[in-house]
C-alpha cells in the first residue's frame, strides 16, 4: 500500500502523524487554492477533464503540494510515482523513466512527483527532458524556491509554473475543526474540547502552513488531561513561532523590500519589525 491508496485506518496506521492521516482523499475535502483549482479555473479543469499536463507547484511549505499532486494522479487513474530531489540522482531517474515506458505502452500515464525539484542540478533536471517531450511521464514539481531561478529554462519552457499561496487563517481553523470531528483520521475519538480562541491562535502562529498547524494541534492534544485543551498546553506546543527566512533565495529579497517601503512611508514601527526579520 502507498501513502496514497486509501483504507480504513487501523491502530498502525493511527500512530502515523496527524497531518499525514489527514491529507485531503479528494478535491473537495482540499481547501485553499481557489484561485487554480475553485470551479472553471485551469488546473481543475485539466483535473475533471483528465488532461494532464507536466507542471511546477511553487508555493510555501505545507500548502498542499505534495497532495494536490496525488490528487491529480488517483483522479485520472494514474501512476503515481514519488521522487526526492534531495535522495535521487541521474540513476534513479532513468530507471524510473523507463518503467514509465513500459506503463504507458499498457495505456496507462505516469505522474511523477519530484518534491524539492529545485535540489536537482542541472544535468539531472535536462535528465527529464527527453522524457516530458515524448509524454513518456506527467512531471510535477514542487518547490518552495522561485521557479524562474532554480528550475533550466529548457524544462521550465515545457511545464507551467502554478503558484500556491498560504492557507488563511479561517482555512487552518477549518482545518483543524476536521481533525478533531473526524474520528477514524483525526482526533474525534478522544472527544477533546478546545475553545475557537485557540484554535485561532493555533492558525496564526502555523504562518499559512497547514502541516504545523496540525502538528501542534497533536501535540497539544497529547498534553490534554481530562479531554481538554487549554492555553498552556497550545504555548506548551506552539513554543516559538518560527517565521519563513531563507539568506540567500527569495524571501531575503522580500523582506528586504518591506523593510525599504517601510522606511520610504516613514513607519518606524514597521521598519524596526522588518529589520529584526
Amino acid at each position: 500500500m502507498s501513502l496514497f491508496d486509501f483504507a480504513p485506518l487501523d491502530a498502525q496506521e493511527l500512530s502515523r502523524p496527524l497531518a499525514d492521516r489527514m491529507r485531503p482523499r479528494t478535491l473537495s475535502e482540499y481547501l485553499g487554492q481557489e484561485h487554480i483549482l475553485g470551479e472553471g479555473k485551469p488546473l481543475r479543469k485539466q483535473i475533471e477533464s483528465g488532461h494532464l499536463s507536466s507542471l511546477i507547484l511553487w508555493g510555501p511549505p505545507g500548502v498542499g503540494k505534495t497532495t494536490l499532486a496525488a490528487l491529480m494522479a488517483t483522479g485520472n487513474n494514474a501512476q503515481f510515482i514519488p521522487f526526492s530531489a534531495v535522495l535521487s540522482g541521474i540513476k534513479e531517474i532513468k530507471a524510473v523513466m523507463a518503467e514509465a515506458e513500459k506503463i504507458r505502452r499498457l495505456g496507462r500515464i505516469t505522474v511523477l512527483f519530484v518534491d524539492e525539484i529545485h535540489r536537482f542540478n542541472k544535468a539531472q533536471q535536462d535528465a527529464f527532458l527527453p522524457y516530458v517531450e515524448r509524454g513518456d511521464v506527467i512531471l510535477i514539481g514542487a518547490t518552495t524556491e522561485n521557479p524562474s531561478f532554480e528550475v533550466v529554462s529548457a524544462l521550465l519552457s515545457r511545464m507551467k509554473v502554478y503558484t500556491l499561496q498560504a492557507l488563511t487563517k479561517a482555512q487552518i481553523v477549518e482545518l483543524l475543526q476536521r481533525a478533531l470531528r473526524l474520528p477514524e483520521r483525526g482526533l474525534g475519538h478522544l472527544n477533546l474540547k478546545v475553545s475557537d480562541n485557540l484554535l485561532e491562535e493555533i492558525a496564526i502562529s502555523s504562518n499559512g502552513d497547514a502541516r504545523s498547524a496540525l502538528n501542534t494541534l497533536e501535540l497539544a492534544a497529547e498534553l490534554a488531561r481530562e479531554g481538554e485543551i487549554t492555553a498552556e498546553f497550545v504555548a506548551d506546543a506552539l513554543q516559538h513561532k518560527v517565521e519563513l527566512y531563507d539568506k540567500s533565495g527569495e524571501q531575503h529579497y522580500n523582506l528586504i523590500s518591506a523593510l525599504h517601503k517601510s522606511v520610504r512611508s516613514s513607519d518606524p514601527d514597521a521598519a524596526l519589525y522588518w529589520l529584526a526579520r
